[in-house]
C-alpha cells in the first residue's frame, strides 16, 4: 500500500476515525486504525467493537493495499510534519508502515490486518434529518444522559416517533431532557431505539446549528449508522426497556417564572463560585418581581444575587444542583427562559419562552 495526501486533510481523517479506537489490552489491534487505499480513495476506520467511525478522502493512490496503524502515534506524527504532501507506505511482506514528508521519515510497527474486526458500514440512508436541527437537539439532550456504566440504559438517548417526527430523550435520574424534531420521520419505526450517548457525542462534533443539508440515518437490526459528508458513524444499539419518562412530566404547573436567559446564567455562575463540591445547592426564592439566588458554603462563605423577572404563583423557595440548572438553561433556545414549579420537592421544568420543542426537567435538592 502506498499513497500521498495533503497533511491537514489526512490529519483530520485520522483524528476523526481515531476517536472510536479502544485501548483494551485484551485486543491491542483495537488501538489501531484500518487504512485501505483503493485507486485514489483512502478509507480510514476506527472501532472499539461497539462504536465505529469511518472516513473516506481523496488521495493520490500509488499502490492499493491495507494496513492497521497505531492510531494515536500515527495521528500525532502526521500532525507534527511540515505542511505539504505526506506519503504512507506499507510493504505487503512487512508489518510496518513508513510515514514521510520533506526531510522527515518515521517507521512504525503495524498490527496484523487479519486481527482487525470486520466493520461493515452501509452507505445507503433510509431516512434523513436536517443537520442544523439535529445539531441543536443533540446539544440540548445528550448532556442529560448518564456516565454510569452500572446503569447502561441511562447511558443512551431514546429515539422515539412522536407526532409524525422524532423525539430525543435522555436522563441520568436527576434530570431529563426532551426535544421534538419535525421533518425527521422514518428514523424509527414501531419500536423505540436506544442509541449510546457516546456515539451521539461523536456525531455532535460533525454538525453545527445553522448547518444546511441533512444527516443520513440507517437502522439495521441492532445497529444504527449516521452519515455526515465523508464520515460514517455506526454503533450498536442498547437493548432493554427505557424508563417511562412520560409519567414524570406534569400536565401543568401552578408557578411560572419568566427571566432573561443570559442574565440568569450570569448570576448563577457568579454564586456558583462558592460551590466546592457537588452537594452544595443554589436556592431560588421566587417571588413577585423575580428571584433571589443564594449559595451557602460552610467552609467558604455565602453569595446572593437578585434577578428581575415576571413571576406568577405563590412565593416558593426551591434548591437545585447549580451545574445541572445552568446546563439546562444554557440549552434553551432564544433570549428568554421559563422555569415552572409545583413545590420544593417535585421536578421543575426549564423551557424556552419562544418554542415548546425542548423540555428540561430537574429534580430539586432537599434543604433544611
Amino acid at each position: 500500500m502506498k499513497f500521498r495526501s495533503e497533511r491537514d486533510s489526512l490529519v483530520e481523517a485520522l483524528a476523526t476515525a481515531g476517536r472510536a479506537v479502544s485501548n483494551r489490552m485484551t485486543m491491542p489491534v483495537l488501538a489501531g486504525l484500518l487504512i485501505t487505499s483503493t485507486e485514489n480513495q483512502l478509507t480510514v476506520t476506527g472501532t472499539d467493537g461497539d462504536l465505529s467511525v469511518q472516513v473516506t478522502l481523496e488521495v493520490i493512490g500509488i499502490d492499493d493495499g491495507t494496513a492497521v496503524i497505531p492510531a494515536r502515534l500515527a495521528t500525532d506524527i502526521t500532525r507534527s510534519l511540515e505542511p505539504g504532501a505526506v506519503t504512507f507506505h506499507a510493504a505487503p511482506d512487512k508489518e510496518e508502515v513508513e510515514i514521510s514528508a520533506a526531510r522527515s521519515q518515521f517507521t512504525l510497527r503495524s498490527y496484523p490486518v487479519v486481527e482487525f474486526p470486520a466493520v461493515s458500514l452501509t452507505s445507503e440512508s433510509s431516512a434523513h434529518i436536517p443537520s442544523g436541527t439535529l445539531a441543536e437537539a443533540l446539544r440540548q439532550v445528550v448532556r442529560a444522559s448518564s456516565n454510569d456504566d452500572a446503569r447502561p440504559l441511562l447511558t443512551g438517548v431514546l429515539l422515539t416517533a412522536s407526532n409524525g417526527g422524532l423525539r430525543l430523550v435522555a436522563t441520568d435520574s436527576y434530570r431529563l431532557a426532551l426535544r421534538d424534531l419535525e421533518g425527521a420521520d422514518g428514523v424509527v419505526g414501531d419500536e423505540d431505539i436506544l442509541v449510546p450517548a457516546k456515539a451521539l457525542t461523536e456525531l455532535q462534533r460533525l454538525v453545527n446549528p445553522g448547518d444546511e443539508g441533512t444527516v443520513g440515518v440507517t437502522t439495521t437490526g441492532s445497529e444504527i449508522t449516521f452519515h455526515v459528508g465523508n464520515v460514517s458513524i455506526s454503533t450498536r444499539l442498547i437493548s432493554g426497556s427505557y424508563p417511562d419518562y412520560r409519567q414524570l412530566i406534569p400536565e401543568s404547573y401552578p408557578n411560572t417564572l419568566h427571566l432573561g436567559k443570559e442574565t440568569l446564567v450570569g448570576a448563577l455562575r457568579r454564586v456558583r463560585l462558592l460551590v466546592k463540591d457537588n452537594t452544595t445547592p443554589v436556592r431560588l426564592s421566587m417571588r413577585a418581581g423575580g428571584v433571589d439566588l443564594k449559595v451557602v458554603s460552610q467552609e467558604v462563605g455565602e453569595g446572593t444575587e437578585t434577578v428581575d423577572g415576571d413571576y406568577t404563583g405563590e412565593d416558593l423557595t426551591i434548591a437545585f444542583n447549580p451545574s445541572y440548572l445552568i446546563e439546562g438553561i444554557e440549552a434553551v433556545a432564544g433570549d428568554e427562559v421559563i422555569i415552572e414549579t409545583s413545590d420544593a420537592t417535585r421536578p421543575a421544568t426549564v423551557r424556552s419562552g419562544e418554542a415548546d420543542s425542548y423540555r428540561y426537567l430537574l429534580m430539586p435538592v432537599r434543604v433544611s
